[in-house]
């Protein structure tokens, strides 16, 4: 998760850990999507792998991002007990409105070998999501993203803060996202949601 409101220990840390781009990540967030949509097929409008994971060749710690455009939160909270608790989600508050946030352990049903950071946000408005647009921009601009990628290792051997990990990697990723978002002719926006 590259973006957050407020301090949240979403697990228990010794230290960051960034590792080469796995091949198996792509057909990890394939099976994860297919399984959320066969938990609850009339939740998503759009269900998407983003994150690091999601470019190729991208130095990443093994979390797979998904994130999800739903027409009704409300629906997908009061769907979470029977449909994503069972499959290993649970959802955990990060102080940033309009937006549920999931995590799911290693270990758990399909693609068991990598943690998964489950985003979902209302419909409107998923085209501009900063998550989005960045991977985007990293996919259509490979030196960025070995940029990218030469940073989070750096970062990784200096903070065991995954909250002061995220901060660092700030200044790249708003540069970024500003480009991308001037290059498709919206306005700027901070990356750091509330």
């Amino acid at each position: 998760m590259f973006v957050a409101a407020q301090p949240l220990v979403l697990f228990a840390v010794d230290r960051i850990v960034v590792v080469d781009a796995d091949n198996s990540w792509a057909a990890s967030a394939a099976a994860l999507l297919d399984e959320l949509c066969a938990a609850l097929p009339s939740a998503w409008e759009q269900l998407e792998h983003i994150g690091s994971t999601s470019v190729p060749g991208l130095a990443a710690k093994p979390v797979v991002d998904l994130k999800a455009a739903t027409p009704d939160l409300p629906y997908v909270v009061a769907a979470e007990g029977d449909a994503l608790s069972p499959l290993g989600y649970l959802r955990l508050e990060t102080g940033m409105t309009g937006r549920l946030f999931y995590r799911r352990e290693a270990g758990v049903g399909p693609a068991s070998s990598v943690a998964v950071h489950f985003h979902v946000v209302p419909s409107e408005g998923w085209a501009t999501q900063d998550e989005r647009l960045f991977r985007d921009h990293l996919l259509d601009h490979p030196e960025d993203a070995a940029r990218y990628g030469e940073l989070k290792r750096r970062l990784a051997d200096e903070f065991d803060d995954p909250l002061a990990y995220t901060r660092a990697k700030t200044a790249l990723i708003q540069e970024m996202v500003d480009r991308a978002r001037s290059d498709r002719g919206l306005p700027a926006a901070n990356v750091w949601e509330d």
